[in-house]
Order: C-alpha cells, then sequence, then structure tokens
C-alpha cells in the first residue's frame, strides 16, 4: 500500500458511520408488531453489514420462505427508513480522519451495499453529503460489492488510479473487492465483525482496531 494514499474510500456501516443502533432499534420494533421479544443489541450488532435479509433472518429464522422473507425485509426497511439518524454517528476517531483527510487536501469517499434511498438521507443527516468526494450507493451500479465495479467507479468519480485509493471496509467482500479493482486495502477491525470471522485472514494491506489508527496513512 502507498505510505500516503490519495484518497480514502469507505464502507458505510461497521465502517464510517456506526449505524447499528437504529438498525437494531428496527428489527426490534419489526418483532414486536410479531409479539416477539427484543433481541439483545450485542446479538444483532456483528450482523449490521450483511443488510436487511442477513437481519430479517436473524429475527425470524433463516428456514423463512422467499414470499415471507420478502415481506418482512420490505417492511424491515420501513421501520428503518422512518428512523434511520436517530443514534448514528460517526464512529469514535472518524471525525479526525476526515478532517485530516480534508486538510491535507486528500479526498474521501463512500463505496457502500446500501441502497441510495437510505445511504442519502443518513449521510445528510451527519451533514456528510458535501464533503464526500463522491458516493456509489448499493444501486448505483448493477452489481454490488465483492464486485470490483463500485469501487472502480469511485475512483472514477474522484479522477484519480485504484492504485492511489485505499478502501477501507470491516467485511471481507470491501477487501476482496478492493483487491480485485487493484485498489489497496485496510480492514476495519472495530466494525460489525462476526465472532468467527478474522479480518486478518481477509487479505488486506493492514488491519486497524480503531478508525484513529487510520491517521498513520494521512
Amino acid at each position: 500500500m502507498p505510505p500516503t494514499p490519495r484518497a480514502f474510500l469507505f464502507d458505510l456501516d461497521g465502517t464510517l458511520i456506526d449505524t447499528a443502533p437504529d438498525m437494531a432499534g428496527a428489527l426490534n420494533r419489526l418483532r414486536a408488531e410479531y409479539d416477539l421479544p427484543a433481541l439483545p443489541y450485542a446479538t444483532i450488532r456483528p450482523w449490521v453489514s450483511h443488510g436487511a435479509g442477513a437481519l430479517v433472518r436473524l429475527g425470524f429464522g433463516q428456514e423463512l420462505e422467499a414470499e415471507r422473507m420478502e415481506a418482512l425485509r420490505l417492511r424491515y426497511l420501513e421501520l428503518y427508513a422512518a428512523a434511520l439518524c436517530v443514534e448514528s454517528t460517526l464512529f469514535p476517531g472518524m471525525a479526525e480522519v476526515l478532517a485530516r483527510l480534508e486538510a491535507k487536501g486528500r479526498a474521501w469517499g463512500v463505496v457502500t451495499n446500501k441502497p441510495a434511498f437510505l445511504t442519502e438521507p443518513l449521510l445528510d443527516g451527519l451533514g456528510l453529503t458535501r464533503r464526500a468526494g463522491c458516493i456509489v450507493s448499493g444501486d448505483t451500479l448493477p452489481t454490488r460489492k465483492p464486485d470490483p465495479a463500485p469501487v472502480r467507479h469511485a475512483c472514477a468519480l474522484l479522477g484519480l488510479p485504484e492504485a492511489g485509493c485505499v478502501m477501507v471496509g470491516d467485511a471481507e467482500r470491501d477487501i476482496a473487492a478492493a483487491r480485485s479493482a487493484g485498489c489497496p486495502s485496510i480492514a476495519a477491525a472495530f466494525g460489525y465483525v462476526l465472532e468467527d470471522d478474522d479480518p486478518h485472514t481477509w487479505g488486506a494491506d493492514a488491519v486497524v482496531d480503531a478508525a484513529s489508527e487510520l491517521l498513520t496513512w494521512i
């Protein structure tokens, strides 16, 4: 990895923003609609980076029929969209990382599998939209991470070569997408990592345990 990347690309949930409180709240509100007790936050948190479908299966079982699964997923998204920026906030140390990048004249952007109808109001709510050099959501292109296309698209939007941008993410698909795109990568071990997963095995160029450690490369 270059010692001073020209730009940083961040995954959203579990890397740039701690969205778990609001996403977990939506799941428990959905369970309450079916008279089910709330799941512990610690049980839900590691699954947040895996999207609405994974959360619905966590809350209602892995063997859901396709029709019921889709109905629950859509209802979950409705509940989440209605309160998606209540407790969500930048991860500790991330505000300093973004400020340092901006002070050094280096760009940063977002590459997420979260759909735009959720990504955009979330970034707006935290005052990040105008600061981001690019925003690539899960439905910006026909494919999502781990496909490399979203990472390449973000680099193109920034007008930079892939080798000059570093992708930071808390899931193996983030690292796989970066590697396939020819982009260096950093695994965010502080994010939503499942207990039996190990970021050190993903093939990232570096692993950080706190957002503040990213300052080393700025």
